[in-house]
This record gives structure tokens, C-alpha cells and sequence, in this order.
């Protein structure tokens, strides 16, 4: 596979440096793609929580919340936690004061229904996301990369055949996403095959902020 043409978007020139630098993100990729390590290194460059939603969910069931008692509710029967209860712990987590001036969510929204929850949630709080960072990588490369993790790692999780299916699901359901966002003009598009530094380092300059 060639590798993608990021040269339209993947460096901001004209975007605001320092201080101005975009802060309510989104980062986006398919399993595999290094969003969390990516998350955490650029939340903390930009002084700002990254915020996964299996982090919002853990919080909420070990403290009990009354959205962590229900979420786990369901989890204990083996359902599916409805998106009405991921959008409130959502909506919960961004009114914390340390998103007031800014986060990088990781993992939600993951469906256009939820696309429709976050932007009722930020309606709500008087914002809106300033970018959408898409970390754009080669599918069988980043097969090839975790089925190697469950085995170094002994995950049972990480076999071909369920990662296969972990990329057809975002496939499906979360890459329509950036349809939308890239209609409203948010979306910058990063190379993710690069090396850890390489790939924070091109995030930063994609969002002005080095």
C-alpha cells in the first residue's frame, strides 16, 4: 500500500501558535493506531486531560456514581452499556473543571449518534471541537502489529481473526465519522506509521502548537 497523501493537511501553517493553539480535540484511528499513547503525550504538551472512555467508565463504577452503578448494571449481564449512559458520563466529564480549557477525547464519539450526543453536549457547555486528529495508518501493518503485541504480551484478544474484526467494525460504524467532520472542516490528517516521536511531533505541528 502507497502511503497516504497527508500534504493538504497535515501541517497547519496558518494555524495559531502557543496559547491559541486548538484545545477541545478529537483523535481518531483504528485500533492499533497508537491513539492512546498519543493521547496522553499531547494532552500533556497542551496542558490539557485526555479523556477515554474507558477511563470515564472505570472512574464512574469504582466511585460508584449513579451512572457507575447503572453502566455496570448492564456490563454484569453482558449487555451493551446504552449510548444514553456513555453520553451522560460524557457530558458529566466535560463539565469537570479541568476540561474548562480544553481536552482531547479518545474513543468517543464512536458513532454518528453519538456524534449528534457530543455536539449537544458542547452546545450545552457554550463550545464546540476546534480539530479532529486522524491518525491515518496501513490496515495490514497494524495487524501485523498487534497480532505480534498478544503474542510478546500473551493476549487472547489480539488474534488475526479478532482484529480483523475490530478494524471491519470501525470500518463500519466509526470511519463515517470523519465524513462529517471533514465536512465542517476539522479534521487534520496524520502519517501513523512513523515513529512514536515522529507521529506526536507531526500532531503538534498539525495544531500549530510547536
Amino acid at each position: 500500500m502507497t502511503s497516504p497523501d497527508l500534504s493538504s493537511d497535515s501541517a497547519a501553517s496558518s494555524a495559531p501558535q502557543g496559547e491559541g493553539a486548538p484545545r477541545r480535540l478529537l483523535i481518531v484511528g483504528p485500533p492499533g493506531a497508537g491513539k492512546g499513547t498519543q493521547a496522553a503525550r499531547l494532552a500533556d504538551a497542551l496542558s490539557i486531560p485526555a479523556i477515554s472512555t474507558g477511563d470515564i467508565f472505570r472512574a464512574n463504577v469504582s466511585q460508584q456514581t449513579e451512572l457507575g452503578v447503572l453502566a455496570k448494571s448492564y456490563m454484569d449481564k453482558g449487555e451493551y452499556v446504552p449510548d444514553s449512559v456513555t453520553n451522560d458520563m460524557v457530558r458529566a466529564r466535560l463539565a469537570e473543571d479541568d476540561a474548562a480549557a480544553g481536552f482531547l477525547l479518545d474513543g468517543y464519539p464512536r458513532t454518528l449518534d453519538q456524534v449528534e450526543a457530543l455536539d449537544g453536549v458542547l452546545d450545552s457547555l457554550g463550545t464546540s471541537l476546534d480539530a479532529v486528529l486522524l491518525l491515518v495508518v496501513e490496515t495490514e501493518a497494524v495487524v501485523e502489529r498487534l497480532v505480534a503485541r498478544g503474542e510478546a504480551e500473551g493476549r487472547s484478544d489480539d488474534t488475526e481473526e479478532t482484529i480483523r474484526h475490530r478494524l471491519s467494525v470501525y470500518s463500519e460504524q466509526t470511519a463515517p465519522l470523519i465524513d462529517v467532520y471533514d465536512a465542517r472542516g476539522l479534521v487534520r490528517r496524520v502519517d501513523g506509521m512513523a515513529s512514536i516521536d515522529e507521529v506526536t511531533a507531526a500532531l503538534q505541528d498539525a495544531l500549530g502548537a510547536r
